[in-house]
């Protein structure tokens, strides 16, 4: 047997109101007005590389479980990756400290891009290349005032693929390749160029998809009728019914597409209904995931017995749940980067990387790992051949992961002297249970939300970015711990 093993996903805190998007933008675009709901969106420091770790680590669980030592290959989709020449996926993969013997691949080019990873992925574990972690996620550009911009949202999720605890057994998959141009973003663009709706609609995903999803239930051996759950991202209202219709399977296996709260978040929004939809399902029950895009492509799962037993870090469902209202539509343009503030003097800084440097010290930078002394059990960021302690001490450090500890303020400060793309800038001293401190940036937290003691949890973020040479850099931030309501 071989399917899914494990899942998680992630949502950012963030969501825009629809209705204060609308009431900035009436004066151009007044046909948006009644627009209800939320969408998702990034914070300043959140792309697809940092949303994609934080679905992993939501599936993986802490860096000693045994999920992540049995991942043997990465694959990261996404039509929004950072880097055009760097190996996002190896970014992913230093931030999770998977072992550096794994294949990681960057995959992308379309919508669908999330189930062709998928279906690598088996292919993979059926060929003995081992658990293989799947990643998917997207922070799209839009432009002001357009449909997209209360459509879309931003999220991730992450899937692994593999034969031992088999949570939904993978039965088969049905795919069409079809140079179907409902949208296209030419190298060195933003933004997508989108054709007509209902062009879209009728000629591409009503007659592609329900070819995809036939041929993965005749290749599935599974009827119509015993579809139970149903999945079908899409932005167009009642489409997945549509094409349930269309299909033969019933209307209440239509799974809701979180367009009201998440919005349609592109490549790894058909995973992320997944890994919702596992939260959940009974044993037996029979799930078919399709997605439109470049043609159409579909995937037939069966939950099993032991899809019980497994709970992600959170899940989808609680990511949703603590997600907080946001009507301040100019901080939404400036994190897309589509709005620039002034920034005064002291945001004029040159913030080149030391590549070399990065390298010497990257398994500290990228997956926090600090230095334990194995005479004294004193912690030490970062890690060094030297331990200062009673005594100088020499090459007694052993690797000693932080990034899943639990952690607290020991001081903090709030201040907006400084250029900060999210002001106040909170930064402060973080104690680490078992030892270690380090000063460390906050992010995603309210004025006056933290205090010394606070619990605090950490993130992969991005630190700086070169604007001048288009380089950016990743570190950990510390954040409120908080319950599911945030």
């Amino acid at each position: 047997m071989i399917g899914i093993t494990a899942y998680g996903g992630y949502v950012p805190r963030l969501r825009l109101s629809r209705q204060a998007a609308a009431q900035a933008n009436a004066w151009y675009a007044p046909q948006f007005a009644g627009r209800k709901g939320t969408r998702a969106f990034a914070n300043w420091d959140e792309d697809s590389i940092t949303m994609a770790v934080a679905a992993a680590r939501d599936c993986l669980g802490p860096a000693e479980a045994r999920n992540r030592r049995a991942v043997r290959g990465l694959l990261f989709a996404s039509d929004t990756l950072p880097f055009a020449e760097r190996l996002n996926a190896g970014i992913a993969a230093g931030a999770l400290a998977l072992a550096e013997d794994i294949d990681a691949v960057d995959l992308g080019g379309t919508q669908r891009a999330g189930l062709s990873a998928l279906t690598q992925a088996v292919a993979r574990v059926q060929a003995g290349g081992g658990d293989t972690l799947v990643l998917a996620a997207d922070n799209r550009r839009t432009r002001a005032g357009s449909a997209q911009e209360l459509d879309y949202g931003d999220a991730a999720a992450a899937l692994v693929v593999g034969r031992e605890n088999v949570l939904a057994e993978y039965l088969g998959a049905g795919t069409v390749t079809a140079d179907f141009v409902d949208r296209f973003r030419a190298t060195g663009e933003d933004v997508d160029y989108h054709w007509e709706e209902r062009w879209v609609r009728d000629e591409g995903i009503a007659k592609l998809v329900p070819r995809a999803v036939k041929a993965a239930l005749a290749n599935a051996g599974v009827q119509p009728a015993q579809v139970d759950h149903f999945i079908f991202p899409s932005s167009f209202a009642r489409m997945d019914q549509q094409l349930a219709k269309a299909c033969g399977m019933r209307p209440e296996a239509v799974v809701d597409a979180l367009t009201d709260t998440v919005g349609e978040t592109g490549v790894p929004h058909g995973l992320l209904l997944l890994a919702q939809v596992l939260e959940g399902v009974q044993p037996g029950q029979c799930i078919v995931l399709a997605q439109f895009g470049s043609g159409a492509q579909a995937l037939v799962f069966r939950a099993t017995d032991a899809v019980r037993t497994f709970q992600p870090a959170r899940g989808v469902s609680a990511w949703i749940a603590r997600g907080v209202e946001d009507r301040q539509y100019t901080r939404f343009l400036s994190f897309k980067g589509q709005l620039a503030l002034e920034r005064g003097m002291r945001g004029e800084q040159d913030k080149k990387t030391a590549l070399s440097t990065a390298w010497r010290h990257h398994q500290a930078l990228q997956a926090l790992v600090a230095g334990r002394c194995e005479v004294t059990g004193s912690v030490h960021f970062p890690p060094s051949r030297l331990s200062y302690d009673a005594q100088p001490l020499q090459d007694t450090q052993k690797p000693h992961p932080l990034a899943d500890r639990p952690a607290r303020i020991l001081s903090w400060s709030a201040e907006y002297l400084s250029w900060h793309p999210a002001p106040p800038h909170h930064y402060g001293q973080i104690d680490f249970e078992g030892g270690g401190r380090i000063l460390m940036d906050f992010t995603d937290l309210d004025v006056g939300e933290v205090d010394a003691g606070s619990a605090m949890e950490m993130v992969f973020r991005i630190k700086d970015v070169d604007e001048r040479r288009g380089f950016t850099r990743y570190f950990w931030k510390a954040t409120p711990v908080r319950g599911a309501q945030g």
